[in-house]
């Protein structure tokens, strides 16, 4: 197939985006795919992928006043036309976007015109703004891959058929991470989390979870692997008392390394008015790692892993809900060492040679976009709600 990636950020820009731009581009150039990237910030194409060059447009140094994201869908629709119609084209057989409503208001309708196929992966919760401007770019997307059991349900909020809804997750690198084979490393008492230090991810709650549990847990340690715009706001959290390491961008063997010493691994994450967590990558990760995994409601792992004794949620938000069920976690090692072993197996069904496969298999179910998908055709069985 000859397949257009659209993207407004890829590597080396961090995320779980990013990484997942990367990857799936990587397994569809290793199926035999051509596959062209277009894309704003970042520079990194994988081998055997090409890049589709983008061109200011009248449309698009009109919008990018108002927002950059909106000017590059417009260059991106363009380009997509060029690459489509222009004289010796190779043409495009279907447009796999990553993003949500801005960008597809803008390559919806040329793609409709072209009649090519458009894709639609959503790697996180919606944002709540512009709910009739989303409503009506999502009825120019052929079918849509959801992130996470609550983004598809946002999804199916504005209007979108649940029939049309792949719900998975990112895929993981299993040959390059450590095997969680044998007794893990453990450090005692050490607290890990792995993330951008964005409001989203909450880790100013985290913080103050740790320093109530360390009051009576004097050996505990936090570490937070991660760069951000909300750095010095947590420093002052942090000082609040001993324990608490902001130990700033790491490498991702460096991460593999912490996260496999780690005795729980937590993500905090929130939803805010303009995003929200799909399914984090960094706790699928650290559930192949063999580490055990607590995690709030908003960074919930459902459905591709479901919760209970494979991983622990905290409600979102409350510090009170993150120490009792943290605590809980940390003060119970034969709970431990069962997650351990089920997030392991749990994960070792997210390589990315899999979830590429299952998305080629999207594919070819989404290709006619006028006729209502089957419940037959939804490899996770039952739609968007889970």
């Amino acid at each position: 197939m000859r397949i257009v990636r659209v993207s407004y950020r890829v590597p080396p820009m961090p995320g779980g985006l990013e990484r997942h731009v990367e990857s799936l581009t990587r397994k569809q150039v290793a199926q035999g795919h051509q596959v062209t990237m277009a894309f704003r910030h970042g520079s990194v194409v994988p081998r055997g992928a090409t890049r589709l060059p983008l061109r200011a447009t009248t449309l698009s140094r009109a919008l990018a006043p108002a927002s950059d994201r909106l000017a590059f869908g417009a260059e991106a629709a363009a380009a997509v036309r060029r690459l489509r119609a222009g004289p010796g084209s190779p043409g495009v057989d279907l447009v796999h976007l990553h993003g949500d409503h801005l960008d597809a208001s803008l390559l919806g309708p040329v793609c409709r015109r072209l009649g090519v196929p458009l894709y639609l992966t959503v790697h996180g919760a919606l944002s709540q703004r512009h709910p009739r401007l989303a409503a009506h770019a999502f009825k120019h997307v052929a079918a849509f891959i959801a992130l996470g059991s609550a983004t598809a349900a946002d999804l199916v909020a504005r209007g979108v058929d649940e029939r049309r809804v792949l719900t998975m997750s990112s895929g993981l690198e299993l040959s390059a991470m450590p095997s969680p084979a044998g007794p893990p490393p453990r450090d005692p008492g050490l607290i890990v989390s792995v993330g951008a230090l964005d409001p989203v991810k909450n880790h100013g709650l985290l913080i103050e979870t740790f320093h109530e549990l360390a009051r009576t847990r004097p050996t505990l340690r936090l570490v937070i692997a991660g760069d951000g715009p909300e750095r010095d706001r947590l420093a002052r959290l942090a000082a609040a008392g001993p324990g608490v390491e902001l130990a700033g961008p790491l490498s991702r063997t460096d991460v593999y390394r912490l996260v496999r010493r780690a005795e729980v691994f937590v993500l905090a994450s929130r939803r805010l008015s303009g995003k929200g967590e799909g399914v984090p990558t960094a706790a699928l990760e650290a559930l192949a790692l063999g580490t055990p995994v607590v995690v709030s409601s908003e960074a919930s792992l459902e459905p591709v892993v479901t919760a209970g004794e494979v991983y622990r949620t905290f409600r979102s938000g409350s510090t009170a809900d993150a120490v009792r069920v943290l605590g809980g976690v940390l003060d119970d090692e034969p709970a431990r060492n069962t997650m351990s072993a089920l997030g392991a197996r749990a994960a070792s069904a997210l390589d990315w040679s899999l979830v590429a496969e299952r998305v080629e298999n999207w594919y070819r179910v989404g290709r006619d976009s006028g006729v209502p998908l089957p419940a037959a055709a939804r490899p996770y069985g039952s739609g968007s709600r889970r």
